[in-house]
């Protein structure tokens, strides 16, 4: 059997030595230095390698917290919420009875559990008497799920959605009906405003263009919030029972705003 000659290789990376480095900034620090190719390496100062990664930390840090607010802004510019509700939050909302705190938790929870809420195109019906907070409620709704994830929400009222589509029918808007109806239809959230604010009969125009965005968002099993003074029972009668169906399925969450208006009180 022949035998073979084990050969050792010297060490190309021979273990670092120890030395004693000195910062200008922080005095005196143990150093590595270790040969590799006939190249000398030596460690830096340990505290200005923390200081640096700290700065680092800190600069990203605030580049995504820049970030971060710039998507909010966006969003909440495409959110289209009016400036005097812009800032409502469910913090905001100061309960005084057990109605209403009831209202509050029911909309906290929608928020907290919009994933699942989506998953089921879960809709959520504000109704009631006005001055009572639910504008308030689904706005806050809406600035939480916008804050806490990527989705998306949309605050219009009736009357402003039924001006824009006119508007494109004498050309005298820069956005087609399709083209508003998809900004409608597409977000992750809806909150329709005003519902039912005529006290006469809803026109077929009206009832043709809320049907074509209920059913819309209903198909793409996205959630519509609809605030209206309205009670359950007079809301089918200003939507069309199309519509009211369709809002139902998936297990639609009603609250009633039952107590007398609050504006002008802290809290509403």
């Amino acid at each position: 059997m022949r035998s073979e000659k084990v050969v050792s290789m010297p060490n190309a990376t021979p273990e670092p030595q120890r030395a004693t480095g000195v910062c200008e900034d922080h005095g005196q620090f143990t150093q590595q230095v270790s040969v590799i190719f006939g190249k000398e390496f030596k460690t830096g100062c340990p505290e200005c390698s923390r200081i640096r990664k700290h700065e680092e930390a800190a600069r990203a840090e605030a580049q995504e917290a820049q970030a971060l607010r710039m998507r909010m802004a966006e969003k909440l510019g495409a959110a289209l919420i009016p400036k005097r509700f812009a800032g409502k939050t469910f913090a905001g909302y100061i309960p005084d009875t057990p109605e209403q705190q009831k209202a509050l938790n029911t909309c906290i929870r929608y928020a907290a559990e919009f994933k699942q809420i989506a998953a089921a195109g879960r809709c959520l019906l504000l109704l009631g008497k006005p001055g009572t907070g639910k504008t308030h409620l689904s706005v806050a709704i809406a600035n939480e799920i916008m804050s806490k994830s990527s989705d998306t929400a949309v605050y219009r009222t009736i009357g402003s959605v039924l001006q824009a589509i006119r508007a494109t029918y004498d050309h005298s808007g820069d956005q087609s009906e399709s083209k508003i109806l998809a900004s409608l239809i597409s977000p992750s959230l809806l909150i329709l405003d005003e519902i039912g604010v005529s006290k006469e009969k809803p026109s077929d125009f009206e009832l043709t263009t809320l049907f074509a965005i209920i059913n819309g968002r209903y198909e793409e099993l996205r959630p519509t919030v609809i605030v209206s003074n309205l009670d359950a029972k007079a809301l089918p009668n200003a939507i069309g029972d199309r519509c009211a169906d369709r809002l139902r399925e998936g297990g639609v969450i009603v609250i009633p705003f039952e107590w007398e208006s609050q504006r002008g009180k802290e809290g509403f």
